[in-house]
């Protein structure tokens, strides 16, 4: 089995009010097809996970040319928000827990076991941002990564880098690497990278930005959840068409083209368009859009996690399935 390094990420879910309304929404935006949790290759099923990560929630699995991509949940209670969740990898979900705790983070629901795939928990850093923890025991992880219709980046908002950058930092290890010396326009955006790797866009998994221009004061601070897609403007188009709404219109970024969009039900993800196939770069009008210019490493750091782990490709796909099993 593959295994991934620690605070690699490894899964996304999205909790929804409306289970069959997200299936028909990112069924047509994604291509996704869908099926039951439990049902066939040895699924846990979505309630499983979800009642060990917190929530008892229901739901289906994504598939993108048959293969796992993501899980939408049936998101029961409705003081809870409605968001895509990523997951990070770790061998000891326990340990990691406390080490969460004792550098000033919450553990929302601590580890419980997914048998026999796994142990799964949620949790929160100081500033409130809310992240998911798998411990594989059996299951791989995404069987697809940064390629259409699959995951390919996540970043957190934030608003003290003072705060938030220690606290990652020593909980997993990362590397960090400041972008605003590497690329213009992409101040206030650090990267991280693995444990044991050189810190930099290349080895990169994800990345913090400051969020003091892009957000209103009351927004909470959020993972953002990237998805690669052939074509950006086509895909903000497909998800106004069928109720969402475009927060960000598409715009160039050094590694592609981008858009942030919301779904039918309000829940924020964005899409990239690799640079191989977008039409320009642009890194001025990533910063007038009012979003972080820190999705310009998106792209590179995608293909850089594919080629990290130890299972080529999809190994750095991160991390366990099951979570949203």
């Amino acid at each position: 089995m593959v295994s991934y390094p620690e605070g690699t990420p490894c899964w996304a879910d999205a909790a929804l009010p409306d289970l069959r309304a997200g299936q028909r929404f990112y069924g047509e935006l994604f291509g996704w097809t869908f099926r039951e949790a439990g049902a066939a290759d040895g699924a846990a099923g979505a309630e499983g996970a979800a009642d060990a990560g917190g929530g008892g929630r229901t739901g289906v699995f994504a598939q993108s040319e048959g293969k796992l991509a993501a899980a939408l949940l049936h998101k029961r209670d409705g003081r809870l928000p409605t968001v895509w969740t990523v997951y990070f990898a770790t061998p000891d979900a326990a340990a990691l827990a406390a080490r969460i705790r004792a550098h000033g983070g919450t553990v929302i629901s601590p580890p419980g076991p997914v048998p026999p795939y796994g142990t799964a928990a949620l949790a929160a850093d100081p500033e409130g941002a809310v992240f998911g923890l798998w411990q594989a025991a059996t299951r791989p992880g995404f069987e697809k990564i940064g390629e259409p219709g699959a995951y390919c980046w996540t970043e957190v908002y934030s608003r003290d880098k003072a705060v938030v950058d220690p606290f990652y930092e020593s909980v997993f290890g990362f590397g960090g690497h400041d972008l605003d010396s590497w690329e213009p326009g992409l101040a206030g955006f650090r990267t991280w990278s693995p444990a044991g790797a050189e810190p930099g866009p290349e080895t990169a998994i994800g990345g913090r930005t400051l969020a003091v221009d892009a957000c209103p004061q009351l927004m909470p601070a959020r993972f953002l959840v990237y998805f690669t897609v052939e074509d950006c403007d086509a895909s903000a188009e497909t998800a106004a068409r069928l109720g969402g709404r475009v927060k960000a219109a598409p715009f160039d970024i050094p590694y592609g083209r981008i858009a942030v969009l919301h779904d039918d039900q309000g829940t924020e993800f964005a899409v990239l368009q690799d640079r191989s196939a977008a039409s320009g770069a642009n890194a001025e009008e990533a910063a007038g859009a009012g979003e972080t210019a820190g999705a310009a490493v998106a792209g590179e750091g995608a293909r850089g996690a594919r080629r990290g782990g130890d299972g080529g490709d999809e190994a750095s796909a991160r991390g366990d399935a099951a979570v949203a099993e």
